[in-house]
């Protein structure tokens, strides 16, 4: 035999050798495997005895029945060992190295790809409040899972099955064992024909035991409860109380601040909380002022239920279509748009050689050296104050409509805590309301001003006949049919876009007043009308936010004839040129009657066009970036 190929068999007998038990089990179970076998606590035996003894047999049927004690036990050397006790088994570095579940008859799974769920359920307990090495006594492994007799957890003879689990964890929770058993869930398990019932580990998870006054318990707590109570966990979720609460608002209710926690009883019973005849002192602890009319609030409410909530029904499905019929036209409108202004641009022929291809010629933006005056500077003040309260809205707003994305729970702890993103919608909603309904009172003062104005002129903002015309004609042109309509001063669209704000800032303006001042409107208004509030306030959000950052961008800036950028709100202007292109009949209109001159301007200098471009990409940017944390919040958790 070769010398070298004696290298690889010298390296497997060393790493067995390194690795070899210094002595087997049996020399072990020579004194552990006796009945009774154990040492006294002290020197005289005074404070009883410590037993040692381990029943092979169980041993061998667990989980650790494959491993041997030294394994373990690996500061034992020789037998016998030391009398003054051994170092603690180290459970957590092991567990954590695991490449596969411990399962005796499948080795293979060791080289699992993926971290098997004992290497989780480990690293949470490094995390929990049981891993805390300042808690004297407090629990290790060994206390929930026992040291030797290690069985799976949905094993009866397990610990930490479900059914032996309230009184493993009362061994060191008395006063909670004895409430639970009391409760309706504890009861429940002696009577198992009735149903199946909530253990600890079932509330308070098995692993990720963290203070209850804490956040992170409050959400394990209540997504546990949501895995039997799954339509209240929605209702709680899209109710004030659970968005609150999820950002860490410690005065917001939890789930055992109404229902209590291990005494909970069934609301039919005079002694729960939330039994109607004691609703109003459970709403007392939080709302001083609650009376029998407020104590109408459901926080469980949903649209789902036509039962139970039919206001929230209605209200839901109503809302729901809207949103479906207005983003389904106005999409289909932005698509169509898009596609026939690209097809409709210039073809100029370049050569490759010998080859000819047709190329469409980008559209450029007019530049004539003379400007028309579009809007004031007091209007366009207006505009920016109402995008900049928009945003804030949409950004403080969403972050409570969508409360357990990662992107809401990371931003709220940035602001200190829900408080300052609630006074932040607050008062973006007053700029919001007076923003819109001061611009309305100026117009209509200024209208009943002029006795000659045409209410249905082209100059009013007042839907008339004209647009319908003029939206047909829009449509015929994007299927070929015809040319596109010639456009006076406001088209059919912009007149959506005007009258929709007001219709969103009634709906929103009304519902926000509500859910601001309920403490105070809940003494004379059923409290239910906070629950229709709250969904008609998110989704009449959404929609606000689906159509203004889509709809709206892409009408006056990302369709390519306005593409990337429109400044008019910013410059108040447009080249005359684009005049023309626009809105040809307000250009025939103003030049017939000779009032087109008192319009012309100079056009903006550099310096105020680079920072129209500068604020209006920016509001953009934000716009769009507001825009993608919605949809992710739509795709993770829907519309209520």
């Amino acid at each position: 035999m070769r010398s070298s190929s004696l290298i690889p068999l010298l390296l497997f007998l060393c790493s067995f050798a390194l690795h070899a038990k210094p002595f087997p089990d049996t020399e072990c179970q020579e004194c552990h495997a006796q009945k009774g076998y154990s040492i006294p606590q002290d020197d005289h035996g005074a404070t009883g005895k410590r037993l040692l003894h381990v029943d092979p047999d169980a041993l061998g049927e667990s989980v650790h029945g494959h491993l041997a004690c030294t394994d373990c036990h690996a500061d034992v050397e020789k037998l016998p060992h030391r009398k003054d006790g051994l170092q603690a088994v180290d459970c957590v570095s092991c567990h954590q190295t695991i490449k596969g579940d411990w399962v005796p008859s499948n080795r293979a799974a060791w080289l699992a790809p993926e971290p098997p769920h004992v290497v989780t359920h480990t690293r949470e307990y490094t995390l929990s409040a049981h891993a805390d090495t300042s808690i004297a006594n407090n629990a290790n492994c060994a206390t929930c899972h026992t040291a030797h007799y290690v069985f799976p957890s949905d094993d009866s003879r397990a610990s930490t099955y479900r059914l032996n689990s309230p009184e493993m964890c009362g061994a060191c929770h008395e006063k909670q064992l004895k409430e639970y058993r009391q409760s309706m869930h504890g009861a429940a398990l002696k009577t198992p024909w009735k149903g199946d019932s909530a253990t600890c580990a079932d509330c308070h998870s098995s692993h990720q035991v963290s203070d209850m006054e804490k956040t992170p318990a409050h959400r394990v707590v209540t997504e546990n409860c949501g895995e039997c109570h799954a339509a209240e966990l929605d209702g709680y979720m899209t109710s004030p109380h659970g968005q609150l609460a999820w950002h860490g608002n410690q005065d917001a209710p939890k789930c055992v601040d109404c229902h209590e926690g291990h005494t909970i009883t069934h609301v039919s019973e005079t002694r729960s909380p939330v039994n109607p005849a004691n609703r109003v002192k459970t709403c007392q602890k939080c709302h001083e002022k609650a009376n029998e009319q407020f104590a109408k609030y459901d926080p469980h409410a949903t649209t789902r239920n036509f039962k139970k909530y039919p206001a929230m029904w209605l209200i839901g499905k109503g809302m729901g279509a809207l949103i479906i019929i207005v983003i389904l036209f106005f999409y289909l409108h932005s698509v169509l748009w898009f596609w026939r202004e690209k097809k409709e641009r210039p073809v100029i022929y370049r050569r490759d050689g010998s080859f000819s291809y047709p190329v469409r010629v980008k559209h450029k933006k007019p530049n004539s050296g003379v400007h028309f005056r579009r809007f004031s500077w007091y209007w366009r003040v207006n505009h920016w104050m109402l995008a900049l309260s928009l945003m804030s809205l949409v950004f403080s707003g969403m972050v409570v409509m969508y409360p357990n994305t990662s992107w809401a729970m990371a931003v709220v702890p940035l602001f200190g805590g829900p408080e300052l993103l609630n006074d932040l919608h607050h008062w973006a909603g007053v700029i919001f309301l007076l923003t819109i309904f001061g611009h309305a009172a100026v117009v209509l003062m200024r209208l009943l001003k002029d006795k000659e104005f045409d209410w249905f002129g082209p100059d009013s903002l007042l839907p008339r006949w004209q647009d319908w015309e003029d939206m047909k004609g829009q449509f015929r042109w994007y299927f070929g049919k015809g040319k596109q309509p010639r456009f006076d001063r406001w088209t059919y669209w912009e007149k959506f876009d005007y009258w929709a704000v007001y219709w969103g800032a009634l709906v929103i303006g009304v519902s926000g007043i509500l859910l601001w001042f309920a403490e105070s409107i809940g003494q004379v208004l059923p409290g239910w009308i906070f629950n229709v509030a709250t969904l008609a306030h998110g989704l009449e959000a959404f929609l606000a936010v689906m159509t203004l950052f889509v709809v709206h961008f892409f009408n006056n800036h990302f369709r390519p004839a306005k593409f990337p950028l429109d400044t008019v709100m910013f410059t108040g202007s447009w080249d005359l040129e684009e005049l023309k292109e626009e809105r040809p009949e307000e250009y025939e209109r103003l030049k017939a009657s000779g009032e087109l001159e008192k319009h012309l301007v100079a056009p903006p200098s550099k310096t105020w066009n680079r920072v129209s471009h500068l604020f209006g990409f920016t509001l953009l940017g934000i716009g769009l970036i507001l825009l993608m944390l919605v949809v992710n919040g739509f795709l993770t958790q829907g519309l209520f």
